[in-house]
């Protein structure tokens, strides 16, 4: 398993994560390395231009893109690792990943929502909207958040992402996803003790 370094967010956190849990993750950003990934996390914080131009200088763009969606390894997008999974993003102007049919905006402010704080800081709750395995044994959660940004599913064109959670900041926005091998969530399971241990856990153990 990898850890993804394109040299954007806390990802020595996760890795100490995974070896409380008792495994261990190569953090790298070796094209090399990550061919021979049987599980792939990216992760990530910041701004979305960054994070793509990151991976492209890095010459990732390639191998992660066989490994997702011809080798179908298991991959886990972590807040901005997500939104780079996207198309696009509202945040900037160079294309994502395009893994799953999605974009990224910024949270709304409105007549209703004034006094609306960006970003959003803070443990929030999850309300389930399907069963999944990177969920096991996790009841009445709460995970850490902190973003600017929130994925929005095309719903125009058929698509076979799956929105397995919602969370509520002055609206609902989607939480976590699933498509295939492609899995992602908006909050940060390295900062939510327990319940992001369990999530970790189930992605190392059940897929």
């Amino acid at each position: 398993m990898v850890i993804v370094n394109y040299n954007i967010g806390n990802i020595s956190s996760i890795a100490n994560m995974l070896q409380k849990i008792g495994h261990k993750a190569t953090v790298t950003n070796n094209p090399d390395t990550i061919a021979n990934a049987n599980k792939i996390i990216l992760s990530g914080v910041g701004a979305f231009n960054n994070g793509m131009l990151q991976l492209s200088n890095l010459n990732l763009l390639e191998v992660l893109n066989e490994k997702v969606l011809h080798d179908k390894v298991p991959v886990l997008g972590i807040c901005l690792g997500m939104q780079l999974m996207c198309k696009k993003s509202e945040e900037g102007t160079v294309p994502g990943l395009s893994w799953i049919d999605a974009e990224v905006i910024r949270f709304r402010n409105s007549d209703l929502f004034q006094d609306m704080r960006i970003p959003n800081i803070g443990w929030n709750d999850l309300k389930f909207e399907k069963k999944s395995k990177l969920f096991t044994d996790i009841d009445d959660p709460k995970f850490y958040f902190l973003h600017s940004y929130h994925l929005n599913i095309n719903k125009s064109d058929s698509t076979s992402t799956t929105i397995l959670s919602t969370s509520h900041y002055h609206y609902d926005f989607i939480s976590a996803i699933e498509q295939d091998n492609i899995l992602g969530v908006q909050f940060h399971p390295e900062k939510s003790r327990k319940y992001g241990m369990k999530l970790l856990k189930n992605f190392v153990e059940l897929y």
